[in-house]
């Protein structure tokens, strides 16, 4: 193809108007950048609309009022505008400032004459404010023009003031569309410029009087010359690469959307979300105009684009927070079926200037609940109370109910329209999250479900319901209480697999706080691989209140404890910790076999709150025991006997124990080879086997207690009461009693096991028992556990799960998978 050809064939580049925020041009080297950006671009006709300065608007608010109050420091504060200006100037055009400069002098001038007018008159009128508040804009246009004019380009200045006419109503400023379209089409003539540089935020009304078009106006004003012009596109340039699913500083996790209808976009900015304004979207929709919301100081990112259409990515887009509001409850047995009730609720609200946020009814028409502003709210309150004073006084309204300290989350998507669920995903989220709603809203156009909440809650809900719609993902607050053999492997396993989690199944586990009995390390976002470091350095007391307060401080969805201590006293605070909402996954036997009437407090938070009570690895380490129990009494088994090998120390000992070795030398190897406790006793005495049959008998619905249960402790009672070392120099002493009994064992072909049991009348036993070598407890592998379920449905052949059940290695694996059940019962793809 010739060069002719291409240069024929190249399209006529289309008229865009670019708006900049304050951010966007707060100095002299922000004006360069964006100039830069803007000679970049190759467009037919190129219309910039400016904000003034960041912060120069209300400086300019500020200095009149000052001035008004006769507030001395009015001067101070106009040099400094005088100044900040001339200085962006002179840094921006260098040797050709001198116009520029003059330029600013003049104005600078004229403002202290209306400014000293004012502190004489003593007041501030609404006309005089409006002409000082918008001359930011008129500077900020003004250095932006100049600096194109230097750089060689042809570029003309357009003040709004002179061709922009609006009025004013009730819905806000209402454009002049013919009269400033008349005047836009003089101006033209006179200035033809390919380029041109706007004040946005400033017009005239109707008499010819300078006003403003509201604190969001630059960006109306954008949208409106975009109409004028007649342009292809808005860009709409700001901080941020574009609109997020939610707020950053709450939700850290946000997405980028890459499109959004308008429809959607006006409900996400409604709510406050940082989008453009919808009145800035009026013009835009009418013309089928694509608004491009882009970020300044990252030009090539493509931000996210506004139209007709938008790209369905799920059902919902984006989530908004909306503080600062009160419920009003308007609620009677008079309402019922009575014509006209809305009506006056609505007349009354009107009447007292106050705006409504959100409406709901009930079926019932019982009662009218609506949503109005915190600083409206005794207003409206009153309005009511006088609206209805008559049927107050006669009992047909009960009562004209005010909860403050309300916000409002909105869930906004195009693809919430037709698709069953979405309310119920929403709701579930929060329930989850322990999140109460006080009111509910939903159009017909099902593009919003709009609920009330506590503001107390509002960060927690925002958070659950957007992880709850997958745009960002499922966040646990993990505190971790015990950091010892078992503890530390469960804190390496969860950091080596929080990548994964978080990449496959888009789960975060954060652990914010770790606890031993003397100190705690707690942090803001995650605790890295040298915690042990961290944690023997660490100057902080623990404080197991604190320790809570600070797993939900952060207001994350949900939060976990994983208790791997052995203290009766951390299992004391699991009834608080799961009615305050924890989630509590623990190796701890002390609340599971421990006092009964704890057992019952625990169980009853747990129902209560909704929070998970996890404790699978408190039997048999890693082995899917309790979660075998609770399927087979789930599905309407009925359990006739348990039998079991629950300890790893004594399974490994007795498998050994062939006559071939003395008893003792064996617990001497297995404590040499960190088999068994400090104090060996530990294990022999079979407590801690009690402990786990009394656990699976409380799982299988039986009210036994420790105390209840008959344990033969194979440690004599002459060397209980003796030091570690006098007991295992003197353990020879029980030689003989064993070797006797395995010999009668073997006479009868069998051999002994340690084996806890509970038979169908609920008699609970721990001991030592001969057993047959076919046996399925006679075969297993050194420190294997086994157990035995014996049910309705496993009679003939009973249900036996075995496999390793001692090493801190496979205890923190249950643990762990402990706490990944409770994350997919919260809604996690697992």
């Amino acid at each position: 193809m010739s060069s002719s050809a291409a240069e024929v064939e190249k399209p006529v580049a289309v008229t865009v108007v670019h708006k900049f925020g304050g951010t966007s041009v707060a100095d002299a080297e922000r004006y360069r950048h964006v100039a830069q950006l803007l000679l970049a671009r190759d467009e037919q006709t190129q219309v910039t609309v400016v904000s003034a300065m960041k912060g120069v608007t209300d400086a300019l608010i500020e200095v009149a009022r000052g001035a008004a109050a006769d507030d001395q420091d009015w001067r101070e504060r106009w040099h400094a505008l005088r100044g900040r200006h001339r200085g962006a100037a002179v840094a921006l055009l260098g040797e050709h400032a001198g116009p520029t400069l003059e330029w600013l002098e003049e104005r600078f001038q004229n403002l202290s004459e209306v400014l000293t007018a004012l502190s004489v008159i003593g007041e501030l009128p609404r006309e005089v404010l409006d002409r000082v508040q918008g001359m930011g804009e008129v500077f900020s246009a003004q250095l932006l023009g100049n600096h194109l004019s230097v750089l060689g380009e042809d570029c003309a200045v357009l003040d709004a003031r002179e061709v922009l006419v609006v009025g004013s109503s009730d819905l806000g400023v209402d454009v002049d569309w013919q009269a400033s379209a008349e005047r836009l089409a003089r101006w033209r003539q006179q200035h033809p410029q390919q380029r041109i540089v706007a004040t946005g935020f400033v017009a005239r009304d109707r008499n010819d009087r300078i006003t403003t078009l509201g604190r969001n106006g630059s960006d109306y004003s954008g949208a409106i010359f975009a109409a004028l012009f007649n342009a292809q596109e808005l860009h709409i340039w700001t901080d941020v690469d574009g609109v997020l699913s939610a707020d950053p500083r709450v939700v850290s996790e946000a997405v980028q959307l890459q499109t959004l209808s308008y429809d959607e976009a006006c409900e996400l900015a409604y709510f406050g979300a940082k989008v453009v304004h919808p009145q800035t979207m009026s013009p835009a929709i009418e013309r089928g105009l694509p608004i491009i919301i882009r970020n300044t100081f990252q030009p090539d990112h493509p931000g996210t684009r506004i139209s007709a259409d938008s790209q369905a990515s799920g059902p919902v887009k984006g989530l908004t927070l909306s503080p600062d509001l009160a419920v009003l409850n308007l609620e009677g047995t008079g309402l019922m079926g009575v014509p006209g009730t809305a009506e006056r609720v609505f007349a009354a609200l009107r009447d007292a200037r106050v705006s409504v946020v959100m409406i709901s009814q009930g079926s019932s028409e019982h009662s009218i609940c609506c949503v109005v502003r915190q600083a409206e709210a005794s207003r409206a309150r009153d309005a009511l109370l006088h609206a209805f004073a008559h049927e107050l006084s006669m009992g047909q309204i009960q009562r004209v109910q005010l909860t403050s300290d309300v916000s409002v989350l909105a869930a906004v998507g195009d693809g919430m329209a037709g698709q069953p669920g979405v309310a119920a995903r929403l709701f579930e989220s929060l329930g989850r999250a322990r999140v109460n709603i006080l009111a509910i809203a939903q159009g017909s156009s099902e593009r919003n479900i709009s609920v009330a909440i506590d503001s107390a809650d509002a960060t927690k809900a925002l958070r659950a319901a957007h992880a709850g719609f997958w745009l960002s993902p499922q966040t646990f607050s993990i505190g971790v209480i015990g950091p010892g053999n078992v503890g530390a492997a469960f804190i390496e396993q969860l950091r080596a697999a929080q990548p994964q989690l978080l990449d496959k199944a888009n789960l975060d586990l954060r652990l914010r706080g770790i606890a031993s009995s003397t100190r705690m390390l707690l942090r803001d976002r995650n605790i890295g691989a040298d915690w042990k470091q961290e944690m023997a350095s660490s100057n902080s007391q623990v404080d197991l209140d604190a320790f809570a307060a600070h797993l939900l401080s952060a207001h994350l969805p949900h939060a976990v404890i994983v208790d791997c201590s052995a203290s009766p006293a951390v299992a004391d605070r699991y009834a608080d910790w799961l009615a305050a909402g924890i989630h509590v996954v623990t190796p701890n036997k002390q609340a599971g076999a421990g006092d009964q009437q704890r057992y019952d407090a625990i169980r009853a938070a747990a129902t209560s709150s909704g929070a998970r009570f996890r404790y699978e690895a408190t039997v048999c380490a890693g082995l899917p025991v309790i979660s075998t129990l609770r399927d087979l009494c789930d599905t309407g088994d009925r359990i006739t006997s348990i039998q079991g090998i629950f300890s790893g120390t004594l399974a490994w000992l007795f498998n050994r124990f062939d006559g071939s070795v003395p008893f003792s030398r064996l617990v001497t190897d297995a404590r040499g080879m960190g088999y068994t406790e400090p104090d060996p006793r530990d294990d022999l005495s079979g407590t801690d086997v009690a402990r786990k049959l009394v656990i699976l008998a409380r799982e299988a619905g039986r009210e036994l207690t420790l105390d209840q249960v008959k344990v033969e402790s194979l440690v004599p009672a002459s060397l209980q009461q003796a030091s570690v070392d006098d007991f295992m120099a003197r353990l020879d002493e029980v030689d003989a009693a064993f070797g006797e009994r395995l010999a009668n064992a073997n006479d009868n072909g069998q051999v002994l096991r340690y084996v806890a049991q509970l038979d169908a009348d609920g008699n609970a036993s721990v001991g030592l028992v001969a057993m047959a070598r076919s046996h399925a407890f006679a075969n297993l592998r050194e420190t294997d556990n086994i157990v035995q379920f014996t049910t309705r449905r496993y009679c003939d052949n009973p249900l036996i799960v075995q496999g390793p059940g001692a090493g801190p290695e496979v205890t923190a694996a249950g643990v762990f998978a402990d706490l990944l059940r409770v994350a997919a019962g919260r809604g996690a793809k697992l």
